[in-house]
């Protein structure tokens, strides 16, 4: 089988790893010690891990979270997530094909007295908030138990190769979320008083007020005085004909595969969302050596960063703003997307439809806060605090501060007479750091025709300093000192390059004069070399918007190991200097649209709402075009939310379709949600508790 492990990559490094032999339907496989066996089989190019038992569709993984059941799997005889289930040697593992088989009922296990333990503060989630708290409390010597279901702490920073915008001071700025996480999880090992747990996944706040959590398959019982919710967010899906298809992904499953496991699922991706999830995925891709064949955003613009979206322009990515997705095609995986132009109430326009051929899909469409533990506290009367995404959608860099006020706020709380309270500024920073994109201004004006000096790309407010903050002669500054001012040059440049090296948004390039004030020398960040760039090659250089200046020679490779950057020196005309901001690395035949658009047969009716019980768009509106907006009598009617997944996928694309049909938002009756965040098998609870 082809082997579709990333040998080469720009940022990460490549590390020996133990090979662990195992079986796939009979047939002898190798994956990776500690790898999950989702990643093990789409590295040896397995995509079907089995099929559906009500329909025979092809199922395979799309959020690598827990969340979902697509990538159900049978490991030695027991049905298992296969992202969550790491292979072990010798392993029998085959797909699964319809219903599960029930287990041998004379299997009796045999556990552990049950482990009761009680803790001042608990917290859900390992991710940047979390642990920001978790540290803060650490300082005060507070009792507190930090829990995640991952391997590692970090949450998505584990898997983010790109540098973080926002504060230097305040959230590491101009440092690789990657870095970060690594720091954040040192620092929390200074504070004896904070013990965390790996592989823990919080089941329930119950209304006697214990926390159930299962660590490493065993069931555990903690009884917090104070919980932090820091657990994030789920991603949103989309309704689409041959939303079905296998090779369906969320950004953060295609992020553990590329980033974390080094796993290389796709040769041609389409990505649907043009915020910075979707933006950041396409780049990461590109790192990976995926060819990226496009992105639609709904919206006229991105709703990302626009430096996220010129850097994917500007290396040959198209972004077709203003469309939507028609459908996808293909037998069992996806072969190709069909996409529209929309008008101003969100239809399609008829005659601008474009299909791609592209293997995998990405779904970036935003996310839902997992409020879910905090609701369930407040039910139970313990006291709640919550952080991160599972307070507010926000940037990494606003989940890191507000986890620190979160973790500052109870140590206050929870009666630490030497905390003051919290800094008035601290609560404006934070309001700052969670900013939307805000005004797009043209470039600056006043810049010299002589010397050194840097070009600033970054024209649109956005919560970021650094370079700022680098500068050795501080001759870089914002309009009025504010964090979402844009950066201007007026000083006495070096050319050190720490600018260009730093900047979050690859936005910045330096022009020097000194040598030859007709050519200038253009210097160049570049953070894909594995596409490698050399000395005498010529490259198509590209103004902000990815439109073509020409091509000229490399005069000069510069590798900067440290910041995992290379510069790329151009020499070009004068004229075009200070408009050059990148080259343009992927082919344009890539992007090219089939010769003429693959328009499916199937209504936009016929698209899943339930993947896990197969319900379709056409039977959730019927019921509510006859008065039904009960969400639970949808539920017993139709099935949809009584799958594995419990409703986490369906819900919301229910609740749009509410909306669509008129329903208020005070006629709608909510899911009863199961009692438990995911499915757990009765043997994992000891008798008696």
């Amino acid at each position: 089988m082809e082997d579709h492990r990333i040998l080469k990559h720009p940022i990460l490094p490549i590390e020996e790893r133990e090979d662990v032999l195992f079986t796939w339907n009979g047939e002898p496989l190798l994956a990776k010690k500690g790898e999950m066996i989702s990643s093990a089989l789409i590295a040896n190019g397995i995509n079907i891990f089995g099929h559906h038992h009500k329909d025979g569709s092809a199922q395979g993984i799309f959020c690598a979270n827990g969340q979902c059941a697509k990538c159900t799997v049978i490991a030695d005889g027991l049905a298992v997530k296969s992202c969550m289930t790491a292979v072990t040697p010798g392993m029998e593992i085959r797909s699964l094909e319809g219903l599960p088989e029930l287990p041998d009922t004379a299997f009796i296990p045999k556990y552990p007295p049950l482990e009761k333990l009680e803790v001042d503060v608990l917290i859900i989630g390992g991710g940047p908030a979390g642990l920001s708290a978790a540290i803060e409390l650490g300082k005060y010597n507070i009792n507190t138990l930090l829990i995640d279901d991952k391997q590692a702490l970090g949450g998505k920073l584990v898997l983010q190769t790109h540098k973080f915008f926002g504060s230097e001071e305040d959230s590491n700025a101009g440092m690789r979320g990657i870095e970060i996480g690594k720091l954040l999880a040192l620092e929390l090992q200074k504070y004896p008083s904070v013990q965390f747990w790996l592989n823990s996944t919080a089941l329930f706040v119950f209304s006697d007020q214990k926390v159930g959590i299962l660590k490493d398959g065993i069931y555990k019982l903690v009884t917090p005085h104070i919980i932090l919710n820091a657990a994030g967010a789920r991603e949103k899906f989309l309704r689409f004909p041959g939303n079905d298809l296998a090779r369906i992904y969320g950004a953060g499953a295609f992020q553990t595969l590329v980033n974390r496991d080094l796993v290389r699922p796709t040769n041609r991706l389409f990505i649907i969302g043009g915020g910075n999830v979707g933006l950041i995925a396409g780049y990461h891709a590109l790192q990976a050596g995926i060819n990226v064949v496009g992105l639609a955003e709904a919206m006229p613009q991105c709703g990302g960063y626009k430096v996220h979206s010129d850097k994917l322009k500007r290396l040959g990515v198209p972004i077709y703003t203003s469309h939507t997705i028609i459908n996808a095609a293909g037998k069992e995986t996806v072969e190709s997307i069909t996409i529209a132009q929309i008008d101003s109430e969100f239809k399609p326009i008829p005659g601008t439809e474009k299909s791609f051929a592209c293997d995998t899909l990405l779904i970036a469409v935003g996310l839902n806060s997992l409020s879910e533990f905090t609701q369930e506290a407040k039910e139970a009367g313990i006291q709640v605090f919550s952080a991160g995404d599972a307070q507010e959608i926000a940037e990494a860099s606003s989940a890191m501060f507000n986890g620190k006020i979160a973790g500052l706020t109870i140590a206050k709380e929870y009666g630490k007479e030497e905390v003051e309270g919290i800094p008035s500024e601290w609560y404006a920073k934070a309001e700052v750091l969670k900013s939307h994109p805000g005004k797009i201004k043209d470039y600056q004006k006043d810049l010299p025709e002589q010397g050194v000096f840097p070009i600033i790309h970054c024209l649109q407010e956005i919560p970021c300093n650094p370079c700022t903050t680098v500068c050795p002669t501080n001759s870089i500054h914002t309009e009025d000192d504010g964090l979402m001012s844009l950066p201007v040059y007026s000083g006495n440049c070096i050319g050190c390059y720490k600018c260009v090296l730093i900047c979050p948004g690859l936005a910045i390039t330096l022009v020097d004069y000194r040598n030859d004030k007709e050519h200038p020398i253009v210097t160049i960040p570049y953070e894909v070399f594995n596409i490698p760039k050399t000395e005498g090659e010529e490259i198509e250089l590209v103004d902000i918007d990815g439109n073509p200046l020409g091509f000229y020679p490399i005069i000069a490779v510069l590798d900067v190991k440290k910041s995992h950057t290379q510069l790329i020196k151009v020499q070009v005309p004068q004229t075009i200097a200070k408009r050059v901001a990148s080259f343009r690395i992927q082919a344009k035949e890539i992007s090219e649209p089939l010769s003429s658009p693959l328009i499916s047969e199937k209504l936009p009716d016929e698209a899943m709402v339930c993947l896990c019980e197969r319900v379709k768009v056409g039977d959730i509106r019927k019921l509510i075009k006859s008065g039904i907006t009960n969400l639970n009598q949808i539920k017993a009617i139709t099935r949809s939310g009584m799958g594995p997944c419990g409703a986490k996928t369906c819900e919301n694309l229910i609740l749009q379709l509410l909306r669509e049909e008129g329903i208020p938002t005070e006629n709608i009756v909510s899911n009863t949600l199961r009692p438990l965040f995911i499915e757990v098998p009765l043997e994992k609870f000891p008798d008696g508790d």
